[in-house]
């Protein structure tokens, strides 16, 4: 499957109706983001939720923001929580005392849900990025559940190849954050696959989103099952490295599921120990955030024609399957350096496949 080039439109956010945007009220805040507006309206303020669970936030999505909003012309106020809900709560607030034209979230275990809401009180819009924030006037991030279907998928595909009759299989389940509204998407996603092909997982560990934990979670499910593990769904390329190097330890291989196309990921990818990693370009996330948020600043009030299962319009990007099959593209994308992952016990890997 050939991933999407950046060249090609984000997302189509189409000015139809004039749909109100915010939970009312007025301020400075509101006023035209174009020229002769007043500072606030022309800032976009971000918060980002840490710079562990994905190598993307800082590396990635930051610099994207920042540099599609610097050529519409506005200011950005982009932060980041550290994985810290009271920090949410302070830069937020820092943020909203400056002034903010528009607010961009990732939610955080719920705390972008009441900042949306102090938000709404300055007639400011919210747009959800990534994750669902309750009461946000847009979300705009991948078909999660799609994300997950095709992680199932690979558990499927991954159980077969192995001779594996995915009825019988031991599959373990390795979940994000419950805290985290896309972590159900991805949860329900693979578990729709997975079921219809008569997969019961044998046993689901705690979700989480931290490599640590998600190590000894599954540490504890192989424990459990005294070692019988045929396949791994992991929510992500962090929970799958963690039960790899569980795997490892115990000189075994089998299909684990992922996403995010991390240097890790496409690592165990190349080494056969990680069956696919599903992309998300965040490029094509951010130009959409960016898109829409523009709009708003400059005193639009877009409507879009796709709906969350909450009902807030929702922006879908698509999500694509990696392997070593079509990994080049990820490099040529510029979202990982073959510097980072052709190393090691990886490079011999990266030149049978072919990567440059």
């Amino acid at each position: 499957m050939k991933v999407p080039k950046f060249g090609v439109a984000a997302a189509a956010v189409s000015v139809l109706a004039l749909a109100a945007c915010g939970s009312g009220g007025s301020n400075d805040n509101n006023a035209s983001g174009g020229s002769g507006g007043n500072a606030k309206a022309q800032r976009a303020c971000v918060i980002l939720p840490d710079a562990d669970s994905s190598s993307r936030w800082e590396n990635g999505d930051r610099p994207a923001l920042e540099s599609s909003f610097k050529k519409a012309g506005f200011e950005t106020d982009i932060q980041n929580a550290q994985n810290d809900t009271q920090k949410f709560a302070t830069i937020a607030d820092q943020q909203l005392t400056k002034g903010c034209g528009v607010m961009l979230l990732v939610n955080l275990n719920g705390a972008a849900d009441q900042v949306t809401q102090k938000a709404h009180n300055q007639g400011i819009p919210v747009i959800a990025y990534d994750r669902p924030t309750d009461g946000a006037d847009y979300y705009i991030s991948f078909d999660n559940f799609h994300v997950g279907e095709l992680e199932g998928q690979m558990v499927v595909d991954g159980l077969k190849a192995a001779g594996k009759d995915p009825k019988t299989a031991s599959v373990v389940y390795v979940g994000g954050d419950p805290t985290d509204g896309n972590a159900k998407q991805f949860h329900d996603g693979a578990d729709k696959v997975m079921k219809a092909a008569g997969i019961k997982p044998a046993f689901e560990s705690q979700g989480t989103w931290d490599a640590a934990k998600a190590g000894t979670y599954f540490e504890q499910a192989y424990t459990a099952l005294s070692g019988k593990v045929d396949a791994v769904w992991a929510a992500n390329d962090v929970n799958a490295n963690a039960a790899i190097q569980i795997l490892d330890k115990n000189a075994k291989k089998v299909p684990v599921s992922g996403q995010d196309a991390t240097p890790v990921g496409l690592q165990n990818v190349l080494l056969g120990k990680q069956w696919a990693t599903v992309y998300k370009p965040y490029q094509l996330e951010a130009q959409a955030a960016v898109d829409l948020a523009v709009k708003l600043l400059k005193g639009e009030k877009p409507t879009v024609d796709k709906k969350a299962a909450d009902g807030t319009p929702f922006i879908a990007e698509t999500p694509v399957v990696v392997n070593k099959d079509n990994m080049q593209q990820v490099f040529d994308d510029g979202n990982a350096k073959i510097t980072d992952v052709c190393t090691g016990e990886a490079a011999a890997a990266c030149t049978a496949a072919g990567l440059k």
